[in-house]
């Protein structure tokens, strides 16, 4: 392996190439410590040293720093490691590491997500945002069940659960297969979703909307 360039990429750090790739980046101090300059060769045993030794604890303490200012989904952690250029190995081993400690959670970060923001957001908007964030949709849909469980409502559904109300609807196991098919059908034509008017319908206490 030869060292073919050295690229700043501030006035401490500087990317280094080798063999004309992209292998990681590291402090100026770091490349007189390891004897890494332009043209010379470097052993194996040097690059896994660096990586195994050095990148993946930095990139660990990384992981452990945005963690403290904030939750991330698993897909927005990684994301963020790799826009910080580890090495795909130095990734790795810090998400496995915080997952361990139960850091990142993505079962966690939409139940939080929906303790935050459900009351703001639609049904619509809930899945959308979370997908964004790498969220799968059995963990959203989970999430989401629990939220309806709770009694808490999206706008939507503090709507829909106003129009109940009004229309007498007497709860989802008091009703027969045809009331029900007729409660869905005016509300949808409201223009509510199939799923948001299903998931009050079934939750509905009677007790009135948020």
């Amino acid at each position: 392996m030869i060292v073919t360039d050295l690229i700043d990429i501030s006035k401490k750090q500087c990317k280094v190439m080798i063999d004309d790739e992209f292998a990681f980046v590291l402090y100026k101090g770091e490349l007189h410590l390891y004897g890494i300059s332009v043209g010379k060769e470097m052993t194996e045993a040097c690059y896994h040293k660096i990586v195994d030794e050095v990148l993946c604890r930095r990139c660990k303490l990384r992981a452990m720093n945005l963690l403290k200012a904030r939750n991330y989904s698993e897909k927005r952690l990684k994301e963020k490691l790799m826009n910080g250029n580890y090495p795909s190995k130095c990734v790795e081993a810090a998400m496995e590491y915080v997952k361990s400690f139960g850091y990142v959670d993505d079962d966690h970060y939409a139940q939080d997500f929906l303790f935050y923001h459900g009351k703001k957001l639609n049904r619509q908007q809930i899945f959308l945002k979370l997908r964004q964030r790498g969220i799968p949709d059995d963990i959203i849909r989970d999430a989401y069940q629990s939220f309806c469980e709770r009694g808490e409502k999206t706008p939507d559904e503090a709507l829909i659960h106003r129009q109940l109300e009004k229309k007498h609807f007497s709860g989802w196991e008091s009703c027969t297969s045809e009331e029900k098919n007729k409660f869905l059908r005016s509300l949808i034509q409201k223009g509510f979703s199939m799923d948001a008017v299903l998931c009050t319908m079934q939750s509905f206490s009677g007790t009135g909307g948020n």
